[in-house]
């Protein structure tokens, strides 16, 4: 009776364990990576198995929805997510790079090459910096749409160090891929406002470009979440210097071809920037990857997708922390 009693404990307290385990509150601190100093934040037990989120083009660490987070932390996760240089709360250790988009874009339209300030092989070593100076030596990696393509260079970069890799929403950077829109390359592309109201506005504008057809914008919705991103960190010109790495950057299929790795790769349907096709190339060039279509996805995390995505992410990375701490046995 005693011990049905304890075990009976054991299991209600469960769910506050992991509450309490799980605070999205933990203070944002700064990581010295080099050339730049990290924002990041870590969620859950340091002796958790690792996770590094890795945002896409002028995310901030902010822009990884709650229930996302709560949803990887109470599988047993460390979660930790980070601005990228040029966005959020990270900051260049000297003068930051200077770069012409202007100059950059018309060189991309002629085919010629594009001088970009740094790659996104650079900020893969960023990435990789930050686990090193958190004394992580091994973790699992999760990047959406740039964010994935930095996690390919991560994976190719230090496969010793990745676990396993979750793309959503990226790309193989090939070319004969299908393009996007020449509207939505302008409205990525206009960062510079002249004030905030301006600047809520367009990123309204950009964000309800990127949603999915089959879900009705909610702009007040979409102006709250532009405001607080605002509020916290608003950097154009690092934006643009993250717009001239992905213009500089070559085709990522040898890369791919070279990993071998546990990789899953969850695309949208009604992906306006990275039509699914992306997310098909991806996964032909993986070998052994996974591959997840979701009917309706767009370019970017929204409620009524919020179940397909976790029914999507959680058993796959449950099943690689399980086969991780086995391979430890």
């Amino acid at each position: 009776m005693r011990a049905l009693f304890l075990l009976a404990l054991l299991l209600c307290g469960l769910p506050s364990l992991a509450a309490s385990r799980c605070d999205l509150q933990t203070p944002t601190a700064l990581a010295d990576t080099g050339a730049v100093r990290l924002a990041y934040q870590s969620i859950g037990r340091d002796s958790d198995p690792a996770l590094l989120l890795v945002m896409g083009l002028g995310g901030q660490l902010i822009d990884w929805p709650d229930e996302v987070l709560l949803g990887l932390c109470r599988q047993g996760f460390r979660v930790i997510r980070f601005d990228n240089r040029d966005a959020g709360l990270s900051v260049w250790a000297g003068e930051a790079p200077q770069a012409s988009l202007t100059y950059g874009l018309l060189r991309h339209r002629l085919g010629l090459s594009v001088p970009a300030p740094y790659a996104l092989r650079d900020m893969a070593r960023d990435a990789l910096a930050l686990m090193a100076r958190l004394q992580v030596p091994r973790f699992h990696v999760l990047g959406v749409s740039m964010g994935g393509m930095i996690a390919q260079h991560m994976a190719d970069l230090a496969p010793e160090r990745v676990q396993s890799l979750t793309l959503m929403m990226t790309s193989s950077g090939a070319t004969g891929l299908p393009a996007p829109s020449e509207t939505l390359l302008k409205l990525l592309a206009r960062r510079e406002a002249e004030n905030r109201e301006v600047a809520i506005e367009r990123q309204v504008e950009l964000l309800a470009a990127l949603g999915s057809p089959r879900v009705e914008v909610d702009r007040e919705q979409l102006r709250r979440q532009a405001a607080t991103a605002y509020d916290r960190a608003f950097n154009p010109q690092g934006v643009q210097r993250q717009i001239l790495a992905l213009l500089a950057e070559p085709s990522r299929v040898e890369l791919l071809e070279r990993l071998r790795l546990p990789t899953l790769v969850v695309h949208g349907t009604a992906d306006p920037l990275l039509p699914a096709m992306h997310g098909v190339h991806v996964a032909a060039h993986v070998r052994g990857s996974e591959l997840r279509l979701i009917p309706g996805l767009a370019h970017r995390f929204q409620e009524a997708f919020k179940e397909p995505l976790l029914a999507a992410v959680l058993p796959y990375l449950r099943s690689q922390r399980k086969a991780a701490a086995l391979a430890r046995l």
